[in-house]
């Protein structure tokens, strides 16, 4: 590397904590006297496919980040205009946190094809995860398909990896923006105000409020195992969202899970290696962001058309009659974050009661979810509907009102998220028609047992054959 400036290219990495792209763009320019310019470019492919939680959460943290001390420097366009001139103008290599999701690698192959015209480097470090995908393979070289045995071998990386300390932000060289060189590289554009339709509930952003949520989380964490199935309570670790921005590292979560030798800690690493899993997953299968991971349930009957539009809109807007559904679908509205239990739930009714294919669903989810990953998402919706890796069976249906009277026994959840039903007793709440009297909510839009049945004869039908012996393990 000849270049003395070293522009970092902020992404999915929004903190000043355990940064090795950070660490390293800092000690370049420092060996060769230049400067560090902070970077993030607005992409309008990422943000045509980010729905507005996702921005505003984005946005947020962005101005976190300039707030704790970084002078970051705002561009719009396509990264692989922006980024090559910048570091032409200034005379910089780049360095950033590597993205292995499909958009992000093919987006970084052509801004390193770019950069390379005008001699400038393009030095990745690691990725936002643990194992960066695509490490964790069989002992052939062929990558896992099946969650448990590569929770073993991710395990066995992931032990031993510790967070660095906090970089001192008065101690970098920052780039100077002033005078001649912005002329160059142009004025940068400030923030975008919040865009349209933001759910109220996001969760507060940047490190600081990270952090909060980390040492809340640290006293729960012992009971994770009993109490994660359980929305009313709300003791999930809600750092969801921080992971998806990189507002921490998963990395700087196993010291606490290193402190406390639990299974509620041993349960949360392995949602943490989940979430892994799911990334190595479309590392390598890049097509099951729209595709069946198991591609013979691509044949699966789905419904279309005015009627499932219907069925759809009243889905979405938590309007179907089952109140435990309905109690997720308006949580999500408002908050912009779901329930996992919920998630599942909510999931299974959408694809086995309603018969809509699964990338519906997933489509609505990420346009909702401010913690939105293409990984997780869609190889979530993809275990719920038997199509993807571990995936639940088919012919196992949740069925939507006895998932709300195990998990939400007394009605708090649906209480909360439903006020025509707050004033019905914890039994009657799950059931609230089979009560006398009018109230203020729909008639539930199906009849559960024949959709269940329904969907076993479409899968009978796609499989060309008799159901497997385990159709009684149903719930």
């Amino acid at each position: 590397m000849t270049n003395p400036n070293a522009i970092l290219w902020f992404r999915r990495d929004l903190r000043t904590a355990d940064h090795p792209a950070f660490e390293a763009a800092i000690k370049h320019a420092a060996q060769l006297g230049g400067k560090v310019l902070p970077v993030f470019v607005i992409d309008p492919v990422l943000i045509q496919r980010s729905g507005p939680n996702r921005i505003a959460f984005l946005f947020r943290n962005l101005r976190a980040l300039i707030e704790a001390g970084v002078p970051l420097s705002i561009y719009q366009g396509r990264p692989e205009e922006v980024v090559p001139r910048l570091a032409r103008e200034t005379g910089a290599d780049v360095f950033v946190t590597g993205d292995a999701a499909p958009y992000g690698t093919s987006r970084d192959v052509r801004v390193e094809t770019e950069l390379s015209k005008s001699g400038s480097q393009f030095v990745r470090f690691e990725t936002n995860y643990i194992v960066p995908p695509g490490t964790v393979r069989k002992g052939d070289q062929t990558p896992f398909k099946v969650f448990t045995p590569f929770s073993r071998v991710w395990l066995a990386h992931a032990e031993g990896h510790l967070p660095t300390p906090r970089i001192k932000l008065s101690a970098v060289p920052w780039f100077d923006m002033s005078g001649e060189i912005e002329s160059k590289i142009g004025v940068p554009t400030p923030i975008p105000s919040d865009p349209s339709g933001v759910a109220e509930g996001l969760p507060l952003q940047g490190e600081v409020a990270a952090w909060a949520r980390v040492r809340t989380f640290a006293d729960r964490i012992d009971a994770y195992e009993e109490t994660r199935n359980i929305p009313s309570v709300d003791l999930t670790s809600r750092l969801s969202a921080d992971l998806k921005y990189g507002v921490i590292h998963p990395r700087q979560l196993m010291p606490l899970i290193a402190e406390h030798p639990s299974k509620g800690a041993a349960v949360f690493r392995s949602e943490l290696c989940w979430r892994e899993f799911y990334a190595d997953v479309l590392f390598h299968r890049p097509e099951t962001v729209s595709e069946a991971f198991v591609p013979a349930m691509n044949a699966m009957e789905t419904d279309d058309g005015p009627n499932a539009d219907v069925r759809f809109d009243a889905w979405a807007t938590g309007h179907t009659g089952f109140p435990f559904i309905d109690a997720g679908m308006r949580q999500l509205l408002h908050e912009g974050w779901m329930h996992n239990r919920v998630r599942m739930a909510t999931a299974s009714f959408f694809v086995k009661d309603l018969h809509l294919p699964w990338q519906r669903g997933a489509a609505w989810f990420m346009k909702h979810l401010v913690d939105g990953d293409v990984a997780s998402n869609q190889h979530g919706w993809q275990w719920t509907a038997g199509t993807g890796t571990d995936a639940s069976p088919y012919f196992r249906v949740f069925n939507p009102t006895s998932q709300g009277q195990k998990f939400d026994p007394n009605g708090e959840y649906i209480k909360r998220w439903i006020p025509e039903l707050r004033d019905f007793s914890a039994k009657a709440v799950h059931e609230p028609h089979s009560n006398a009297g009018l109230i203020d909510y729909p008639q539930p839009i199906v009849d559960h047992a024949a959709e269940r049945l329904e969907a076993l004869d479409r899968y009978k039908a796609m499989k060309g054959n008799s159901l497997v012996s385990a159709v009684d393990t149903i719930t």
